[in-house]
């Protein structure tokens, strides 16, 4: 039978002050899903590995199930296919996880059936996935998991995404602490609504980070990354938060912020060596409060997901 796996990478939503609407892959860690061709109607998941057991098997309830039997739908195709998942981004983590599974699984099933969509039209599919893991069929993660580099999610009604250049020079310190939030609880604590006072200065950071990565600007990127709207509230979840982010400054990083819905912190540094010791220094940080954590540091990962075997 015919198989093929694909790998797709841990991303970082929000960053910072944009919220629900930026996003950028990293280039580790990643989950990898491989396909099988069977010859009975019907998609299947026959195994998870490094879940723990957490996932559901059903293919309904899991983000790699429901992204495959949407593309098939799509395609009007009753092709049966075996989907053994590889989960190597933790769980309720803020680096992606329910999003890695979905594309790699989506890149895959596009290969496997003769590419009849491009990359970007893979979206609405991934998109769908998230609805089952969150309730929401966001963007922020998926489409830089798929695209690869730094995304702009500038609508929905019709989606609207932008790849914006990001300077080479960047690098993504990823701290990962010992402790589980869920996307749909740290999205409850949020309010549903702002001042005009606090939207200003929002709307002022996201093009400063914008017009940053475009020029480059480092300077202009280390200002802009500052959030008032989620930030000061689910920075409440995370042990030591303060603390960490002015560490993480004062050691080099251009700006530090909640990965995601969090637990996970990032940190944009402007060179390897300097991401590396800025991502010792928030371990640390973690530490102080009996908090075990992973590091990863790489640059900004500009390919996304891709076939792997």
């Amino acid at each position: 039978m015919k198989s093929i796996k694909a790998y797709a990478p841990a991303t970082v939503a929000n960053v910072s002050c944009g919220f629900d609407i930026f996003g950028f892959a990293v280039e580790h860690p990643g989950d990898e899903v491989k396909l099988t061709m069977r010859k009975e109607p019907g998609v299947v998941i026959t195994k998870i590995v490094g879940d723990g057991g957490r996932l559901p098997m059903a293919t309904e309830k899991n983000t790699s199930g429901v992204a495959v039997q949407a593309f098939l739908k799509a395609i009007d195709s009753t092709q049966g296919v075996e989907i053994e998942l590889f989960k190597n981004l933790p769980l309720g983590s803020g680096m992606g996880s329910s999003a890695a599974s979905s594309v790699a699984a989506l890149v895959a099933i596009n290969h496997l059936m003769g590419e009849p969509f491009s990359q970007k039209e893979l979206l609405p599919f991934a998109m769908e996935a998230e609805r089952v893991a969150c309730g929401s069929a966001h963007a922020d993660n998926v489409a830089p998991s798929l695209l690869g580099g730094f995304v702009l999610i500038r609508g929905y009604e019709p989606l609207d995404v932008v790849s914006i250049p990001t300077p080479a020079e960047l690098y993504c310190a990823l701290v990962h602490p010992q402790m589980e939030l869920k996307t749909s609880d740290s999205r409850l604590v949020l309010k549903q609504s702002i001042s005009i006072k606090d939207a200003v200065i929002q709307w002022g950071n996201i093009a400063g980070l914008v017009a940053g990565l475009m020029k480059p600007d480092f300077g202009l990127i280390g200002r802009s990354l500052q959030d008032v709207v989620a930030e000061p509230i689910r920075s409440v979840l995370i042990p030591g938060f303060d603390e960490l982010k002015a560490a993480a400054v004062h050691a080099g990083a251009l700006g530090c912020g909640i990965s995601g819905s969090g637990p996970t912190i990032f940190s944009l540094c402007t060179e390897r060596a300097l991401a590396t010791r800025v991502g010792k220094v928030i371990q640390e940080q973690f530490a102080r409060y009996k908090l075990n954590s992973e590091v990863y540091i790489s640059k900004i990962n500009l390919e996304g997901a891709k076939v792997i075997d």
